[in-house]
């Protein structure tokens, strides 16, 4: 997809939302569209974008708050670079916050949640393209946490998950994460169908750090 394509909701609105604007600049860097280091020029991208340069500025100050920019001096913003340190910090913020979320969220899912959640996996499953695979997986844990009630912890674990995505894009296929990511997704939904809250939390603390530590051995590898 192409930065155009990605664009094309945000000429219908003569004064689109900063949000709407973060979000294609971010699926542009998710996509690989924009590298690390690569100068993110307001001029070029208010007209590669068709828009002003107030949405562009406040959305490049929402995706420096997300850890996808970088404000350098005399440069201005750039795409920030990929980081063994920001992908260990990362694994151990979802660690602190998500299986308490679950724990939570267990006694209150109900048969629609279970049920979306399993025809989410079942998606996953068919999905070969690392952009809306890493979209679906997102669904998938939003599913299972939304049922806790819990707003703003929710807020901040998404934005855990957005800046996660970059690591796992990148290195999606050299992981061959999917086939064992889903494994453990089925392991997850299988205690939270049994109300089996100890279980599912274990399950999920496992998964995140087999995760994490599969993406720094990666990483480390390659520095």
């Amino acid at each position: 997809m192409t930065l155009t394509e990605l664009a094309a909701g945000l000429t219908a609105s003569a004064q689109p939302r900063p949000e709407a604007v973060a979000d294609v600049l971010r699926e542009a860097i998710l996509r690989g569209l924009y590298q690390s280091g690569q100068p993110l020029r307001q001029e070029e991208l208010a007209a590669q974008l068709g828009v002003s340069r107030m949405p562009i500025r406040d959305a490049l100050r929402q995706l420096e708050t997300e850890g996808f920019v970088l404000s350098m001096p005399n440069r201005g913003a750039v795409v920030a670079h990929l980081s063994a340190a920001e992908a260990r910090e990362l694994g151990e913020l979802r660690l602190a916050l998500e299986p308490p979320l679950l724990r939570l969220a267990v006694p209150h899912l109900g048969k629609g949640d279970l049920g979306a959640a399993e025809d989410l996996l079942n998606r996953a499953d068919a999905e070969t393209d690392p952009s809306r695979w890493s979209a679906i997986n997102w669904e998938f844990h939003h599913c299972l946490y939304r049922p806790a009630d819990r707003p703003r912890i929710l807020g901040i674990v998404r934005g855990s998950h957005l800046s996660v995505d970059r690591y796992m894009r990148v290195t999606l296929g050299a992981m061959h994460h999917q086939t064992q990511s889903q494994r453990e997704h089925r392991a997850i939904l299988g205690a939270c169908l049994e109300r089996n809250a100890d279980l599912a939390c274990e399950l999920l603390e496992r998964h995140i750090a087999l995760s994490s530590e599969n993406l720094l051995r990666y990483l480390e590898g390659g520095e």
